[in-house]
């Protein structure tokens, strides 16, 4: 089954609105839909916002809910002038930026323990251009976090989650998809404010795409 692995409500509503015969559940205080997608049994868990929290959530899908595939969609914050405001990104690799070993084994930067090189790869299905996630534990307008991302680790796109479910999905040799909307725009002015204002218009954009994204997986 593929199961979508979803930070927040309001991103999972553009799921949502394509599921029918929809059941709800609360697991550890977090929200729980099962239902189906144009005859598909599918299901949504909104796992909450953070690296622990998108881990936990992709763990439950693949051990309870028996999820071959996981989609991990929502909003995050375009690195370079080439993103676009409420375009659609599908991501090919992903890096957590704030996972720091190097004085202890030598690795780049971002390189978790049991791996050599930082980036792990998504699975893909080529629906929209192809990007680079990095994912890490804060929301910030950091300068030092910019200069790593985009000079050391050249990451096109930050978020707060999919370097974490991927990570879970890899260990556990389950299939993992990534689709972004881009919200805000680093050096355009205040991220924080980019996000409020473009919010809802990237989850209706991302609503848009729900069907396809599904078919392309499932195809």
């Amino acid at each position: 089954m593929t199961v979508f692995v979803i930070a927040l409500q309001g991103e999972a509503d553009s799921v949502l609105a394509c599921m029918q015969d929809k059941q709800t559940k609360e697991v550890c205080s977090r929200k729980v839909i099962c239902g189906s997608i144009e005859g598909k049994k599918t299901a949504v868990v909104i796992c909450g916002v953070g690296k622990v929290n998108a881990a936990c959530g992709a763990q439950y899908a693949i051990d309870c809910l028996g999820a071959d595939k996981i989609i991990n969609l929502g909003v995050a914050g375009g690195l370079n002038p080439s993103m676009k405001i409420a375009a659609v990104y599908e991501m090919d690799a992903a890096v957590q930026y704030d996972f720091n070993l190097v004085q202890i084994n030598g690795t780049q930067i971002g390189t978790l323990n049991e791996y050599s090189q930082p980036y792990l790869h998504f699975d893909k299905v080529g629906v929209y251009p192809l990007k680079k996630l990095a994912s890490g534990d804060r929301f910030s307008d950091s300068a030092s976090d910019f200069e790593l991302l985009t000079g050391t680790l050249k990451a096109d796109i930050r978020d707060m989650e999919g370097g974490a479910i991927l990570h879970a999905c890899t260990r556990a040799k389950v299939k993992c998809y990534s689709f972004k909307a881009i919200s805000d725009l680093a050096g355009s002015g205040s991220t924080t404010e980019q996000y409020v204002k473009n919010l809802g218009e990237c989850n209706k954009v991302l609503k848009d795409c729900v069907p396809a994204i599904f078919e392309a997986v499932n195809g």
